[in-house]
């Protein structure tokens, strides 16, 4: 869609540690417990897997939530900012988990939830305890009297919906009057309007970043600049009385005002941030929060690809996509960082995203290898730091399509289950097994399963064998895990090995090189080449198919087929012919096996 030339090579790209980076994420309740009686993962559990996390070619590693929560939402709902969950350990557990992150030269990126508290914390707890003028955290939230219909009847103050169904207002009878909440009811939305809310957010951000916090994932961070009014949202819903609001909370006003305080804060202490921007796929709105010389954010992870399988109303309404969208996508997005000297957030799976060979390939048994390996080609050697989400490394898959309901923990899944299908859907039993299907295919339970650690004890080597986990372990763990794969070198965590120490080996290209997309209309191939100059070069191409294919290699391309296989997911050598076909003439075609990934390198020397 945006192809960068190679006479068009990406000037003035700064060099740094956090784009040269391989980060592992870690979602505590699912990693590794320490105790044989805890059902969730421990930060002393994380610990002891740093040696396993390092020895796949990561350096960086970001947590996803661990400080004090009720976890009504997994711990996007924090009530004290300055303590660990006590589920997870002590705080003197995370300072060890630092000592020996930074001992083995690695880096600490921590999740900071910002938009919203839990209506726990003090600061809400405050805040709602009265309307009176003398109550100094009134206006820490953002609070809004009734409104009432032509019958009298109490009504929120707008139409927003919220991001786990039904209105994103929540009335509090003690205080007459509703708070925002774009989540749940337990998760207020802070009024980022009130500097004394940003001094306490900045505050809090120097406490960790003093005890030796590497940077930040910041959750949800374009949502905390509301449009001001808070007017109605339009209507995309025609059939229900809450729309979406995304376009009136998604980049507000004064966005790049508070990033940039932030990002001050960063700068003093050489930190990285990586946002997540839900909503925003304008250029300018991108860049400006992302472009090198902004200091706002280092990163921003985009939704455009991760959404292509669901319908802009409701992410679980089924959506075919083809192959050409998401090469579009992926070209937009490199074009758009490397012209504009930004930088992307690489992932496919994260802790609110299925497994991605489930999603984008086949999980058969006779192709879940080749499909990890695919994919694992296809997200590492992009322009831009890949995120490797824990479980990835092994081929994990989403949760088996014989698990009901009563297995699933998410509160956005059971919420839209409970809120919408069955009161909408109540006599549509047709419309209810294509949701189950599409939380089976969706749903953020599916990577959430715990980690696979070994075949034989009865939880996997997560927790003790007599523990009850506080999710059920994926039953396939006696085949698929770490102890089966770390010293195989044909298994799906050798190959991100192997590829994560290529990304890094041969950086100019795959780190600071150019990126173009080649066969943009193609349905059944992704191949791309990136470059460093003229002499230094590399063609990446992948099937997404589970049958073999045929790719005509373009006339631009043709000598990279002299060049040596640096990389592939099959044992034998790659299949080829000359000629033939309708278009055919002398030029050249791959025969592309079923999700075969092949990775050919022109080296000319050093390009710097």
């Amino acid at each position: 869609m945006f192809p960068l030339k190679e006479s068009q090579p990406p000037t003035g790209i700064h060099r740094t540690w956090w784009k040269e980076s391989n980060i592992y994420q870690i979602y505590p309740s699912s990693f590794q417990s320490h105790s044989p009686n805890s059902p969730t993962g421990t930060i002393r559990g994380i610990t002891s897997r740093l040696s396993y996390i390092q020895s796949l070619g990561t350096d960086t590693v970001w947590l996803c939530p661990i400080l004090a929560s009720p976890q009504i939402d997994m711990g996007y709902d924090i009530s004290d900012y300055r303590d660990i969950h006590e589920g997870y350990g002590t705080m003197e557990d995370h300072d060890e988990l630092i000592r020996e992150l930074h001992a083995r030269k690695m880096k600490y990126v921590m999740d900071l939830v910002v938009n919203h508290t839990s209506d726990q914390h003090e600061w809400f707890k405050k805040s709602r305890s009265s309307r009176g003028k003398g109550n100094e955290y009134r206006d820490w939230y953002i609070w809004r009297p009734a409104k009432y219909d032509k019958d009298g009847q109490r009504q929120p103050p707008n139409n927003w919906l919220s991001y786990f169904g039904g209105s994103a207002w929540q009335w509090d009878a003690m205080t007459q009057e509703y708070y925002l909440h774009l989540f749940a009811p337990s998760q207020p939305d802070l009024n980022w309007e009130n500097p004394s809310v940003v001094s306490a957010v900045h505050s809090m951000i120097r406490f960790w970043l003093d005890r030796g916090v590497d940077g930040f994932r910041m959750d949800v961070i374009n949502f905390i600049s509301k449009e001001p009014g808070l007017p109605n949202a339009p209507v995309s819903d025609p059939t229900s009385p809450w729309q979406s609001p995304i376009a009136l909370h998604s980049c507000g006003p004064r966005l790049h005002e508070f990033l940039q305080g932030i990002g001050t804060i960063l700068k003093e202490y050489d930190a990285f941030s990586v946002g997540e921007m839900p909503g925003v796929g304008d250029e300018k709105e991108v860049m400006k929060s992302v472009g090198q010389e902004r200091e706002e954010l280092n990163m921003i992870f985009h939704f455009e690809l991760v959404s292509i399988d669901g319908q802009t109303q409701d992410k679980f309404l089924p959506r075919n996509w083809t192959l050409q969208e998401l090469k579009g996508i992926i070209s937009k997005w490199q074009a758009m960082m490397l012209r504009n000297h930004g930088w992307n957030a690489l992932y496919l799976e994260n802790h609110d995203q299925p497994r991605s060979i489930s999603r984008f390939a086949s999980d058969a048994p006779e192709y879940r290898k080749f499909s990890a390996k695919m994919l694992a080609t296809f997200l590492a050697l992009q322009s831009g730091t890949p995120y490797i989400y824990q479980g990835q490394e092994i081929g994990q898959i989403n949760v088996p399509r014989s698990w009901a309901l009563d297995k699933y923990r998410d509160i956005e899944t059971l919420n839209h289950w409970r809120d919408k299908v069955l009161v909408e859907y109540a006599e549509d039993k047709e419309f209810q097994d294509i949701m189950l299907r599409e939380y089976r295919k969706k749903g953020r339970d599916n990577g959430r399963t715990p980690m696979q650690w070994d075949g034989k004890s009865r939880n996997a080597g997560f927790t003790g064998e007599e523990t009850q986990p506080w999710m059920d372990v994926h039953p396939d763990y006696t085949e698929w895990n770490v102890e089966n794969q770390i010293n195989d070198p044909d298994s799906v965590f050798s190959y991100w090995k192997t590829v994560l120490a290529l990304r890094k080996e041969l950086k100019d290209i795959f780190v600071y090189g150019d990126f173009e997309m080649l066969d943009p209309e193609g349905e059944q191939s992704v191949a791309f080449i990136r470059s460093a100059d003229e002499r230094n070069k590399a063609l990446v191409v992948m099937s997404f198919k589970d049958y073999e294919t045929e790719w005509r290699v373009p006339e631009g391309a043709t000598s990279f087929l002299q060049c040596p296989v640096k990389l592939k997911n099959y044992e034998d050598e790659p299949q080829s012919r000359q000629g033939g076909g309708a278009e055919g003439g002398g030029s050249s075609a791959m025969i592309l096996r079923p999700f075969e990934a092949l990775v050919y390198v022109s080296s000319g020397g050093n390009s710097d």
